[in-house]
């Protein structure tokens, strides 16, 4: 890999889509989808990272019981409803996983693992990392997730997808393969560290439920919307590359009853057609070492 890029610029050396090098798509199917449900520790006793319900006057309330409930509900009522539907369609999915959360609930981490979830570190509780103890916050996530599942997380996934300067160092430090924190291109994407070579496999936004319905509010509908009108996109692009879809998913947001319908009906649809294949973060993160070396795929 070259030197580490200025800080004016991130770590990932610029390329446009045209100048990718050519891949084969994994068994032929160029359009690979990655499902990742974030299992998140929002504490009772703090103040929460979103709400669903304002206090009265904007005073924030300390605890917080309608929305503390809003996100209970989706480990207790949503979690299960996504757990059945990816069995029964056979999807193989990633749990990005608040560590302490399999801590003090570990019926949701049996579930999670019987059901052969990939884990994915999301750090020990749903608060960002901070450049004094992201080193310890990192390993101790690694090591809580390691001990509970038998086997160590290959990727990470920021709480609320924020890094310091130094993350994807601290990242490659700790072993780890690949990251979801960067949403720049509809491919994966190797990164400087000084640790070796980190993959930075995408994680796409704007179909995320967490911006679709947590910050803008959009209809239930949406969802299914934004999946069907990127996959006609993308139909067009797959001949000359693959593309990741990847849906990035919360129990108490997809896992509603008006919004889970349409979980239901994309993942029916997209595993009805004969160009998708479902991939988890290390199986991608394999395809594209094989395909693209780190010293191949630097322009």
């Amino acid at each position: 890999m070259a030197g580490l890029r200025p800080m004016s610029r991130s770590r990932i050396p610029f390329s446009q889509s045209w100048d990718r090098p050519p891949l084969l798509p994994p068994g032929g199917k160029p359009i690979i989808v990655q499902m990742v449900v974030n299992l998140e520790l929002w504490r009772f006793d703090a103040a929460l990272p979103r709400s669903l319900l304002p206090a009265p006057h904007g005073e924030p309330r300390i605890p917080d019981v309608p929305n503390y409930s809003w996100v209970e509900y989706g480990l207790r009522s949503g979690l299960p409803r996504i757990l059945r539907l990816f069995d029964s369609l056979g999807v193989p999915a990633s749990a990005s996983v608040n560590a302490l959360l399999f801590q003090e609930e570990p019926a949701i981490g049996e579930r999670v693992v019987e059901a052969g979830w990939e884990m994915v570190g999301h750090g020990t509780e749903q608060r960002a990392l901070a450049a004094g103890t992201e080193r310890e916050t990192v390993r101790d996530t690694l090591d809580m997730l390691e001990e509970f599942s038998g086997s160590r997380p290959r990727g990470w996934l920021g709480p609320g997808l924020q890094e310091t300067f130094d993350t994807p160092d601290v990242l490659a430090e700790a072993g780890l393969d690949y990251v979801l924190d960067w949403a720049v291109d509809d491919l994966p994407a190797w990164m400087d560290s000084r640790h070796g070579p980190l993959l930075a496999v995408p994680y796409n936004l704007e179909i995320n439920d967490s911006l679709l319905f947590g910050v803008e509010g959009h209809p239930s509908r949406e969802f299914a919307v934004r999946v069907e009108d990127t996959l006609k996109t993308y139909e067009q692009e797959a001949g000359s590359a693959p593309r990741i879809l990847t849906l990035g998913l919360h129990p108490h947001l997809i896992g509603i009853p008006h919004r889970f319908v349409y979980l239901r009906q994309v993942l029916e649809d997209l595993s009805a057609r004969t160009d998708t294949v479902f991939m988890t973060g290390s199986a991608i993160t394999d395809w594209y070492r094989e395909e693209a070396p780190p010293e191949r795929s630097s322009p």
